[in-house]
């Protein structure tokens, strides 16, 4: 799980990032909603400056990291925890706490610098989280919980759980460290609590971040439900949390899929890159190899070495020099033997290849040889530390005994040469995982693997002082994805043919970081654009709901508007709203000297309706009036409810007898109304005309005149007020 979790590192990173980057978002969309209650938008300034900060290292990992940029990204570390410190400072000031000024971060920053001196980068970062983010968490959570005290039960449970997440968090950050040497990193360092917990300490990390943002939306939620005050809205609201969650999991979820298919394609590409390159250097040195063996086996069916070997060999030694210098030069070897069963020298192409008397009795390839089997051996030369294949073959008579061994020594200085070119590393190593050959030269003689003391005290002796530090961690078998030197590899591990030897590449694969990062760009993509569309929703369905509620306010001050300047019986205006009218309409006429005039009726007779039929046949005659009279005047004019059975029509632009024509249709019309229930129904109407010097009151108490004379002199007719003095106004016969 560890090993499969460490391969994740570039997504871990990635969605650590991710999740800093969301709560910055959520923190901002806080701060923009007018919540003044806590500095959210310094809270959203820290989890931006710390996302980017964590996807910087994402850069490093992909890229390549260089002591300047990671002291780059310490310092930007650093700075996100100043703001973090920052936003707890003044979260608890706001709540009355009495805290220190911003002089604290002098201190605190030394211990940062002090934290360098100690042990560079990784010391500065120790103690950035030490004394920074342990007490920035502790404090950002104190401002939770203290907010918590005061708000309603459903955002206190939110922020609860967000000073929760924010203490978690600042241990995760604040006390787990990189290895560092010295005390500073023995406490709990990464490699410490992975071992432990079995997780990544950034994965942890952007677990703990993420929940933070959701808890923080959450809270706001709840705060615009509360301002909101809707049902709608808190339903839409439960599903818009849930919906979001289940979008942001399942895009994680598919990204970081995404990302593996492309990387173990490249996985793949790598794997049979390297197979296909240890086949084409292992053909090379075979080449070698096989060639030496095939000639050593011609050395040794020579006829005349047989017939000389098969007599006293030191008989013709020029001979045995001649023939075998032959055959040592056809293989472009080193130096050929021809050994005598006891291993000492019958002939040699070199003289101070072996000192006199050399006996290769001891020698793997010798005893192979004489043994009657082909000899192989792959050795380094002490002194020069020359690589060199031996290849052997018996010598036997003409009744198949062995009589002596051809040996040839083939030097691989060449064959190291050509491995140089290739930019992929290579090594040649031996049973113990001991570089003999390489196409990088500082790696000579080290060890791949751990050795015990004894083991490698006996290679010493065999090859001299050797590079004891070991590059894997294990002995590797075949192939393997692992660190190799502090750097993530594949590795892959070939038998050479005939010997102890084996051919070893690695290469540190930069490019599946490039494969997995269009997986991690498109994961990013797809999450943008499902927040944009979720965020665009959730504002689209406030700004909706509040425009209905507006709508519905401005709905019902129009209703209580109208209730308040209408009779509910007829529906007409009623005398208040009357008022306003008549008032408007006399500043007209003043201002612009235009007429205006009123009719003012009643209905004759109407309490002997009541007493005789009822107040709701009185009610109904009424109504059928009103509607009648609404029907038959102009759009301009005001028809309203004066009194009990009284009526008023204002008659902009009109003058008095015109006013009288309109009074007079409507008397003819109410004389050809003829109701069921109380039969025929007649009205009196008084007209009066506005005149200079005229008021509300007066004008209404000129038609009120009217409206009694026309009473007093029989009912059912239409009398016009006379102007005032200075005014003649034209007599109006009464209509009998």
């Amino acid at each position: 799980m560890v090993a499969f979790l460490a391969d994740q590192l570039d997504f871990i990173l990635f969605f650590y990032g991710l999740a800093f980057i969301l709560l910055g978002a959520v923190c901002v969309a806080v701060a923009r909603g007018g919540q003044r209650t806590l500095p959210w938008s310094v809270l959203g300034a820290f989890a931006y400056v710390h996302g980017a900060g964590e996807w910087l290292d994402l850069f490093a990992l992909i890229m390549g990291d260089a002591p300047a940029f990671a002291l780059a990204r310490t310092a930007l570390m650093t700075g996100s925890f100043v703001i973090f410190v920052e936003f707890g400072r003044l979260g608890a000031s706001q709540a009355g706490y009495r805290m220190p000024g911003r002089w604290i971060y002098l201190p605190l920053l030394a211990l940062t610098v002090y934290g360098w001196y100690l042990a560079g980068t990784s010391g500065a970062n120790a103690f950035a989280r030490y004394s920074l983010c342990l007490p920035g968490a502790a404090l950002t959570a104190a401002a939770f919980a203290i907010q918590a005290r005061g708000s309603p039960p459903a955002q206190k449970h939110w922020l609860i759980i967000g000073a929760i997440a924010v203490a978690l968090y600042g241990f995760a950050a604040g006390a787990i460290v990189p290895v560092t040497p010295g005390w500073q990193g023995d406490f709990i360092n990464y490699e410490i609590f992975t071992n432990f917990i079995g997780l990544p300490i950034q994965l942890v990390r952007g677990l703990l971040a993420c929940f933070t943002a959701f808890a923080i939306w959450a809270y706001w939620g709840q705060v615009l439900i509360a301002d909101v005050a809707t049902l709608r809205y808190t339903k839409f609201q439960r599903r818009q949390f849930v919906r979001t969650l289940v979008a942001m999991i399942v895009i994680l979820i598919a990204g970081w899929f995404l990302t593996n298919v492309l990387g173990d394609i490249y996985r793949r590409n790598v794997q049979i890159e390297a197979r296909g390159d240890l086949d084409l250097i292992g053909s090379r040195l075979q080449g070698d190899t096989v060639a030496t063996e095939g000639m050593a086996k011609v050395l040794a069916g020579s006829r005349e070495i047989v017939a000389l070997a098969d007599k006293d060999p030191k008989s013709n030694p020029e001979r045995f020099q001649a023939i075998l210098e032959l055959e040592t030069e056809a293989v472009h070897a080193g130096e050929g033997y021809i050994l005598d069963r006891s291993g000492a020298i019958i002939a040699a192409t070199a003289t101070n290849a072996a000192e006199p008397g050399s006996n290769f009795f001891d020698t793997k390839y010798f005893r192979e040889a004489i043994a009657g089997r082909a000899g192989h051996a792959f050795t380094v030369e002490p002194f020069t530390n020359v690589p060199y294949y031996f290849a052997s073959y018996p010598v036997r008579s003409a009744n198949g005994g062995i009589i002596a061994v051809a040996v040839l020594k083939k030097s691989l200085s060449e064959f190291e040469s050509d491995i140089g070119q290739f930019d992929r590393s290579f090594a040649v190593i031996d049973r113990y995982g001991i570089v003999l050959i390489t196409n990088r030269p500082e790696m000579r003689f080290q060890t791949l693997w751990p050795l015990s003391q004894d083991l490698q005290k006996a290679q010493e002796r065999e090859y001299g002082p050797l590079i004891a530090k070991p590059l894997l961690a294990r002995e590797i078998v075949g192939s393997m994805w692992g660190n190799f030197d502090g750097e993530r590899n594949y590795i892959r591990r070939q038998n050479i043919p005939n010997g102890d030897w084996s051919l070893v590449t690695w290469k540190v694969p930069q490019s599946i970081f490039a494969s997995r990062v269009l997986g991690i760009i498109i994961t990013l993509q797809m999450t943008i654009m499902v927040l944009v569309y979720l965020v665009g929703r959730e504002h689209w369905v406030h700004d909706n709901i509040q425009m209905e509620k507006r709508l519905e306010l401005e709905e019902l001050a129009r209703n209580l508007d109208n209730r308040a300047a209408t009779d509910p019986l007829t529906g007409l205006f009623n005398r208040r709203r009357f008022d306003r009218a008549l008032a408007a309409e006399i500043l007209r006429a003043e201002r612009y000297n235009t007429p205006v005039s009123l009719v003012l009726f009643d209905v004759d007779h109407f309490k002997k309706i009541n007493d005789v039929h009822g107040h709701q046949a009185g009610d109904r005659v009424l109504i059928e009036m009103s509607r009648l009279a609404a029907a038959h005047i102009r759009d301009s004019d005001t028809l309203a409810r004066w009194g009990a059975e009284e009526f008023v029509i204002l008659c902009p632009g009109s003058s008095g007898p015109m006013a009288c024509q309109l009074a007079g249709n409507l008397h003819d019309r109410f004389g050809a109304l003829n109701l069921a229930e109380v039969g025929m129904v007649t009205c009196s109407f008084g007209v009066a005309e506005f005149a200079a010097g005229d008021s509300a009151e007066t004008l209404l108490a000129r038609a009120d005149s009217a409206l009694y004379r026309a009473k007093k002199n029989g009912r059912n007719r239409v009398e016009l007020a006379p102007q005032p003095p200075s005014i003649v106004s034209p007599a109006l016969a009464p209509f009998a």
